[in-house]
């Protein structure tokens, strides 16, 4: 299929639920009309469906929100064709318990349009356990460890993995996907442990907004990365957007997110999650630092929502042609997958459903 104005590819598109206390009608200002809760959580996940987005992140942090594996299993039972984007925390998982937990939710969800898949997707999350401090090598080699397992068990095979840390001898449990193999795996990460991890064990590479010379940059390194394990990776593109009629409109309301921040209270919304000290979390400071005045650093990508945020910092913002135009722009570069979000989630959902996804083609990855 081709895109319906221009002749581009195909690419899913994802929304964001905001599980982890990251709603805001003003930036850094909390809201107890948008605080993380089941109704409110559930709510975007709805209107996500409604609006026609192919696949919807569930986020997940220890310390913010809600408990994501328990909100999945209960919206998955109120979704019908929507896909879901799973966020797992490894330190906080036993790898074999891990896969029976995606088949669960697996079956759960019910199967594609197809009905010759499943509808569940998992973004791997290299973490640390609550309260313990694993320095970065050794995490992310943990991570490729269970990536390892996990796939093994759910494509039905005999595991007999010797590694450096789990040791297990194991066949799969009784139930499994729907599919009869392991869902894709979402990861990322930008340091050389991070890549090297993605290149051995995801399908799915994920980037936080950057410049374009930076997206083809790291595109290239984690195609040769990849290929050196004999492997292909797909890329997805995380961001949150600001789509309005006009330009103008576009930008006065990116200026009314930041019109009520404090400097002090945007750091410690910063701060708060345990990863705010990762290299994707300094990349987007830089970003920041380079951007102009007005906080944009390239053509319709502004850092502003960054000072109130640890992770994805940047939105693509401007008018539906210019978003359209963006988001073309990586989809030249080999993204294939854009996982958006917008302030506050039910509203933006609203703005990009009506003035963008209608006007390019979309649907879920296929592997």
């Amino acid at each position: 299929m081709t895109d319906k104005q221009t002749g581009g590819q195909q690419c899913e598109i994802a929304w964001f639920s905001a599980l982890c206390d990251d709603d805001y009608e003003f930036l850094g200002v909390p809201d107890q009309y948008l605080k993380s809760s089941w109704e409110h959580c559930r709510n975007i996940v709805l209107r996500a469906e409604e609006g026609g987005f192919d696949n919807i992140l569930l986020p997940s942090g220890y310390e913010l929100g809600l408990d994501t594996t328990v909100f999945a299993a209960a919206v998955a039972t109120q979704i019908k064709r929507m896909k879901l984007l799973w966020a797992t925390r490894i330190g906080e998982d036993w790898p074999p318990q891990l896969a029976r937990r995606i088949t669960t939710l697996d079956r759960i969800l019910g199967p594609d349009a197809a009905g010759t898949g499943g509808r569940l997707n998992v973004n791997i999350i290299s973490s640390d356990m609550p309260g313990q401090k694993l320095d970065s090598g050794p995490r992310y080699r943990r991570a490729t460890e269970v990536m390892k397992i996990v796939r093994t068990l759910l494509n039905g095979q005999h595991l007999s993995h010797q590694g450096e840390f789990y040791q297990l001898e194991l066949d799969p449990a009784r139930i499994t996907t729907i599919s009869g193999k392991c869902p894709p795996f979402y990861f990322g990460g930008l340091s050389h442990e991070a890549r090297e991890c993605a290149a051995e064990g995801c399908d799915v590479y994920l980037m936080w907004p950057d410049t374009m010379d930076k997206v083809r940059e790291n595109i290239a390194d984690l195609t040769e990365r990849a290929a050196r394990h004999g492997r292909k990776l797909k890329f997805g593109y995380r961001a949150h957007v600001i789509v309005r009629e006009t330009e103008d409109e576009a930008r006065a309301y990116a200026d009314r997110l930041l019109s009520k921040l404090d400097d002090e209270a945007g750091r410690a919304i910063r701060e708060k999650s345990l990863d705010a000290k990762n290299y994707g979390v300094q990349r987007q400071a830089e970003l920041r630092g380079a951007a102009g005045g007005d906080g944009f650093v390239e053509d319709n990508l502004w850092t502003g929502i960054g000072r109130a945020r640890s992770g994805c910092g940047a939105a693509i913002v401007g008018t539906p042609d210019q978003v359209l135009a963006k988001l073309r722009a990586y989809q030249d570069e080999g993204i294939e997958a854009f996982i958006l979000s917008g302030y506050p989630h039910v509203n933006e959902c609203d703005m990009f459903a009506r003035y963008v996804l209608p006007q390019i083609a979309h649907a879920p990855l296929q592997f």
